[in-house]
């Protein structure tokens, strides 16, 4: 963060956060000083990306949690004497978040899908204009790479998905 006085003066010109582009056009400057950069570029696109799933990890997890809230070992840990914060956090919330690890999963295809949408945005270059020039310039071979691309990642976060599953509830074992 030292070099972050340097950056806000020098290239930022008093804006904290770049809009446009993955860089600042010929800057010539320390290593820190460009990943400085480089970390502001990337906040915006970020934030699109996320802030467009949140809303509905956030209501898929309230209805997991509530359906969870009813089941017969949450009212036995209650009767145990258990502490409520220790029923919702080791009980509860662990259960509840085995739907939600599933759909987080599966939205990571969307998520490449929808960085097509925002590289456009936030003038970015990278798979999705790759994508979209492919398109216009009906170019099979960067197609099927974005889409190999795409499924090789979805096939990936389902594989962690499964192994996330076995971290959350012991009772669900990855065996061959």
């Amino acid at each position: 963060m030292q070099s972050w006085e340097i950056y806000f003066d020098n290239v930022a010109n008093g804006r904290p956060i770049a809009t446009i582009g993955a860089s600042t056009p010929d800057l010539q400057s320390s290593f820190w000083v460009s990943g400085v950069d480089s970390f502001t570029h990337l906040l915006l696109p970020t934030m699109a990306l996320i802030l467009a799933s949140i809303a509905g990890y956030s209501r898929y997890s309230r209805a997991s949690l509530l359906d969870v809230m009813n089941q017969d070992y949450i009212r036995t840990a209650r009767a145990k004497g258990l502490t409520e914060r220790t029923v919702i956090m080791r009980h509860a919330f662990r259960n509840a978040l085995i739907p939600v690890t599933t759909v987080i999963a599966l939205d990571f295809g969307a998520l490449i899908g929808g960085a097509v949408v925002t590289e456009r945005v936030f003038a970015w270059s990278g798979m999705g204009q790759l994508f979209t020039n492919a398109i216009d310039h009906v170019d099979l071979n960067p197609i099927m790479g974005v889409f190999l691309v795409t499924a090789t990642s979805a096939v990936l976060f389902n594989f962690l998905a499964d192994l996330i599953y076995s971290a959350l509830d012991p009772r669900i074992r990855v065996s061959a």
